[in-house]
């Protein structure tokens, strides 16, 4: 099985978006990306949300599409529950692409605009987390934690 580092570059091929640093987290379960949900909207019968991926260092703003999946109550890490969307997209990191949940979140206070949970590393990936971009191919793996 191969192994993550504790940070990696990912990424999400429906959603155009490539490289996205990802901080790797088996305290939370369900993925997490940083999305501004701007509308909800009917398409083949499907439900679908359009939201809105800011990346700051480099002053870009994507607008996505992607199927809602669900719309759920997600405790984040200082206990508070909120109500988000979840999707499901395609997500590659390494080699491996495979459909995951990923719940869409205000993530702008925080260092990664995406968190890799544990349902989308179960029976794909151990964790080493002393090292960083053991998946990330381009970068160096390095050794230690310093975020």
């Amino acid at each position: 099985m191969p192994a993550v580092g504790w940070r990696e570059l990912v990424h999400l091929p429906e959603l155009g978006l490539h490289e996205v640093p990802a901080k790797i987290d088996t305290g939370a379960r369900t993925s997490s990306l940083h999305g501004i949900v701007l509308d909800r909207f009917e398409r083949d019968g499907e439900e679908y949300v359009r939201f809105a991926v800011d990346f700051q260092r480099q002053q870009v703003r994507q607008v996505c599409e992607a199927v809602h999946v669900d719309r759920r109550g997600i405790t984040s890490s200082n206990g508070e529950t909120q109500q988000r969307y979840v999707i499901k997209t395609p997500l590659r990191i390494g080699e491996l692409e495979f459909r995951a949940e990923i719940s869409l979140a205000d993530r702008s206070d925080m260092k990664f605009p995406m968190l890799i949970g544990r349902s989308a590393l179960r029976r794909r990936f151990v964790v080493d987390s002393g090292h960083s971009w053991l998946q990330t191919p381009g970068l160096e793996v390095e050794k230690g934690y310093k975020p």
